[in-house]
């Protein structure tokens, strides 16, 4: 179990592969209590790998050699399970020297690895450093972009886990009571320490469905309506599609991945809903013209750090621009799916103002027809501090304070709303 959270670690850091693709890869012949164990550890120790290393850096004076990269894994691993979770000490430290001994690259480093990991024990938790959590470059690009003191809070924010987000077809505040969650002020229910979600109340009969309470504000900024006709682009795994085709819209959603639109329809069928289902490429889908579209577009997904926090470790930043590239294109086809009159929504969950802000000044600089139509304050029970100048959503890991960090903050998203003329 140890070993696969140590192997999917090395899978996102060297090969830049999704942590939950590695872990269902390297888990599938655990039962399920050494499954979850293996994804917290793998989880905590890559949500606060900045501080674990920044700590082990100062426990091995002479470094690592490149040949011991695994040692270095080993060590962060460990270092979590002794300081950021409920692991015997004593358990983290043996089962770290053991798998040490298990490769003939770190065999040699497994009295090192017992001598750091048990001065971590004995040293204990007041020694972690206040990270910041994630690359330099991250972390720079938030301070550049929100200034330097809630850049800085963003990257702690990102720290912590996430609670569980759930949005109901109905009666959001009755199965906020059932399932002893917080109804937030935009209408989705927040758990903590949820446990198995299929064994939930209201699960199986379709009542709602797991969606962060950011990534359920872009549908509704379109106010969808019995027979509005929509296109949900990059549609998979189908949260936003449930919301449009639950408020009776005719939704058709594209997306290029036939293998996440089995998920979307899994996910309709369980939910009761239907949609029309599209497997095509969103920068070239050919349709409509359509009431409205709705754009959630691939993006570098670092405002969901707090929920995937391979994500921090497994991109770069010409990931960025690349997908940049392809947002203005999928952008731009959208706007033309859009009948006159209709209106376009754009979003993505990346706090990088190139994937969100730029994105729609470059498009209604190219498209005189289309114009921003504002957020209100309150408007989706959206708060003004959601709202940026130019009267888009801007939401951030730091919104919704909390004295308990897992009721706290929300992914941070961009979304904005045009209407074409």
């Amino acid at each position: 179990m140890r070993r696969a959270a140590v192997d999917a670690i090395d899978a996102v850091l060297d090969k830049g592969r999704p942590l939950e693709e590695a872990l269902d890869r390297l888990t599938r012949d655990l039962d399920e209590r050494d499954r979850s164990l293996a994804r917290m550890i793998a989880a905590t120790s890559l949500r606060r790998l900045g501080s674990l290393r920044a700590l082990l850096r100062g426990m091995v004076e002479r470094g690592l050699p490149e040949k011991a990269r695994r040692v270095e894994t080993l060590l962060v691993v460990g270092a979590a399970q002794i300081l950021l979770t409920e692991v015997p000490d004593h358990a983290a430290v043996a089962t770290s020297v053991a798998l040490a001994g298990e490769d003939p690259a770190s065999a040699g480093f497994k009295g090192l690895v017992n001598a750091v990991l048990r001065r971590v024990a004995r040293e204990g938790k007041d020694t972690l450093p206040e990270g910041p959590d994630q690359p330099g470059w991250m972390v720079e690009g938030w301070r550049e972009a929100y200034g330097p003191q809630e850049g800085a809070a963003i990257s702690k924010a990102l720290a912590h886990e996430a609670g569980l987000d759930l949005t109901a077809r109905a009666d959001a505040a009755g199965w906020a009571q059932t399932l002893g969650g917080r109804l937030l002020p935009t209408g989705t229910i927040r758990l903590v320490d949820a446990g198995n979600v299929t064994a939930l109340p209201g699960f199986a009969e379709g009542a709602w469905w797991v969606q962060d309470a950011a990534a359920a504000l872009p549908a509704r900024l379109l106010h969808p309506a019995p027979g509005m006709t929509i296109a949900d682009l990059c549609a998979a795994p189908g949260g936003k599609t449930a919301q449009l085709a639950a408020a009776g819209g005719e939704v058709t959603a594209v997306d290029r991945s036939g293998q996440r639109l089995k998920r979307l329809k899994q996910n309709l069928d369980r939910l009761g809903l239907s949609a029309a289902i599209v497997e095509a490429d969103a920068a070239s889908f050919a349709g409509g013209p359509f009431d409205a579209v709705l754009i959630d577009a691939p993006c570098s997904a670092t405002g969901t750090i707090r929920r995937h926090p391979d994500v921090a470790w497994s991109k770069r930043p010409e990931d960025v621009a690349a997908l940049a590239g392809l947002q203005a294109r999928i952008l731009a086809r959208g706007a033309e799916l859009v009948r006159p009159g209709g209106v376009l929504v754009y979003s993505t969950c990346s706090l990088e103002p190139e994937e969100g802000e730029r994105q729609v000044e470059a498009l209604l600089a190219a498209r005189p027809d289309f114009r921003r139509e504002p957020i209100g304050p309150g408007e989706c029970g959206i708060p003004a501090e959601w709202i940026n100048a130019a009267g888009e959503l801007r939401t951030l890991p730091t919104h919704l304070p909390d004295a308990d960090p897992r009721q706290a903050g929300l992914d941070g998203f961009f979304a904005a709303r045009l209407r074409r003329a």
